[in-house]
């Protein structure tokens, strides 16, 4: 009997190395190329150009007064800079921004708490909305969780100056509180490999590098150029890019300057973010990727790496078929004499773990972490990328429908002792985490059969799905438990702390 599960298996990772290839690539362009010095100049202004900086918020109780508080510290001329609150709350945040507006109004600050009647286009719509009546030569953007520092302006706003073909400056996201848990810095690891390895790799090769939704600084006349927001993906900030780059619009990613945001605490709030840019990349593949590879205009490479980039998320689909197919395989494989599979085993390793693996190492290593600390995370961090392979795929068969922007909890949690619990906005988990416990016991399953067959490297990798999947399926369920007891033992009268939180900021 032929072992079609092993060839299937080991097909899918053949297809999942052309991704771990591309990792390889990344890497070696950003290891060959050298950056060119920071310019800081000016350039040739005569005057100190005006800034709209524009604050989406919705349901923000937690964050709101900390971000407007930040951004009105920025130090840059008052009557040149303008400060735009696009408030699309329905709980009490709308009432605390109102007072924190009026009070930094009363203290010279040119801010401005700007309500809808209705959230057409959420996050899109608001920065439309509010791009409207906008003054400023420059439109610097910060979702409710980051914490931008004074000298932001100054550090960005000089390159847009300094030339006219730069559309966008994007600063690299730092982390207010990546020591929190095991969850929050594995999060850090994977966004640091995308600004300190994707983007700078990218911006080097002369490739399309993506605006990040925030800690970025658009020149206004750009939006405009690309043909402005649009909501029909729910990665508005990854279409735009795209748009604005395919028009011939260059972008700037500064890696110097980074900006403390927040990371979701809890793995429902993290998934949550996963499925919008999951959900968000391939409906902006959709839209944009033939366009892309039809602009003759644009060199080849950079249509490859373009489309690279926006269909990078349909590896997790990879991920989840390979995961349904452990199982068979590890039986294929203890029933047959394949002696293949060893010579496979290290190709699947060296091809497709290893460039990930080297991928998150230099991007650990271009911020600043040490080399032992980044290895003992790497089995961890390669787990949760397994695990969450189910969550995203889920994601990706909803692109293109239409539906609502589920945005991510913030809880201004920056200690180890601050926590979610009985906290507004805690994120639902619905059904996902059954099947990931039912992955996790099918990997484990085929772990204990693969070792019992002397495939020892083949139960180590194995071993990678079912930790990913029982980290990720009961980390989900664990908020919904310790939830439903703090409410059992609190008074019937006490309001319940579950307030479905829409779009994302």
């Amino acid at each position: 009997m032929e072992p079609w599960p092993l060839y299937l298996y080991y097909a899918l990772f053949a297809l999942l190395s052309v991704h771990g290839l591309h990792r390889a690539v990344l890497v070696a362009g950003l290891l060959r190329r050298r950056r060119s010095p920071p310019s800081t100049a000016i350039g040739t202004a005569t005057e100190t150009p005006s800034v709209t900086v524009q604050l989406p918020i919705f349901n923000e109780l937690y964050v709101a007064e900390r971000l407007i508080d930040s951004v009105a510290a920025l130090d840059w001329p008052a009557e040149k800079l303008e400060i735009q609150v696009l408030d699309d709350s329905n709980d009490e945040t709308a009432t605390i921004v109102a007072a924190k507006v009026a009070d930094l109004q009363k203290r010279g600050v040119r801010i401005e708490h700007l309500r809808r009647e209705t959230r057409d286009g959420y996050k899109a719509g608001a920065l439309a909305n509010g791009l409207s009546t906008a003054t400023g030569n420059y439109v610097a953007i910060f979702d409710a969780d980051f914490v931008p520092q004074s000298d932001f302006l100054q550090r960005t706003v000089p390159f847009l100056e300094a030339d006219a073909g730069v559309a966008l400056v994007q600063a690299r996201w730092d982390w207010t509180n990546r020591q929190h848990s095991l969850l929050t810095n594995l999060q850090a690891v994977f966004l640091d490999a995308h600004f300190a390895v994707e983007h700078e790799g990218r911006e080097r090769a002369g490739h399309f590098i993506n605006f990040n939704g925030t800690a970025g600084v658009w020149r206004r006349s750009s939006i405009d150029a690309a043909g402005g927001w649009s909501h029909d993906t729910v990665t508005e900030d990854l279409d735009l890019s795209f748009r604005a780059q395919m028009a011939g619009l260059r972008f700037k990613y500064l890696h110097e300057v980074g900006v403390p945001s927040e990371l979701p605490i809890e793995m429902n709030a993290f998934k949550t973010q996963q499925r919008r840019w999951s959900q968000g990349s391939l409906e902006t593949a959709r839209k944009l990727l033939v366009p892309l590879m039809s602009r003759r205009s644009l060199p080849l490479g950079v249509r490859l790496e373009g489309a690279m980039h926006l269909l990078s998320t349909t590896a997790y689909a990879l991920l989840f078929a390979a995961s349904v197919l452990a199982l068979p395989a590890a039986m294929a494989s203890a029933h047959a004499n394949v002696s293949w599979t060893h010579m496979a085993d290290v190709w699947l390793v060296g091809v497709g773990l290893l460039p990930v693996a080297v991928y998150f190492l230099v991007g650990q290593l271009r911020v600043g972490r040490g080399v032992l600390r980044t290895i003992v995370a790497l089995p961890a961090t390669l787990a949760l990328g397994i695990g969450i392979s189910f969550n995203n795929s889920l994601a990706l068969l909803t692109a293109g429908k239409r539906s609502t922007f589920v945005r991510t909890p913030k809880y201004q949690a920056v200690r180890r002792s601050d926590t979610w619990l009985g906290k507004r906005y805690l994120a639902t988990c619905g059904l996902a985490p059954v099947g990931e416990l039912v992955l996790a016991a099918a990997c484990s399953l085929a772990v204990v059969i693969a070792w019992q067959s002397g495939r020892f490297g083949f139960a180590a990798f194995l071993s990678l799905f079912a930790s990913g999947y029982l980290w990720v399926g009961s980390a989900s369920l664990f908020p919904v438990f310790c939830e439903r007891l703090r409410r059992g033992a609190a008074s019937p009268s006490e309001p319940t702390p579950f307030s479905p939180a829409r779009t994302s900021t």
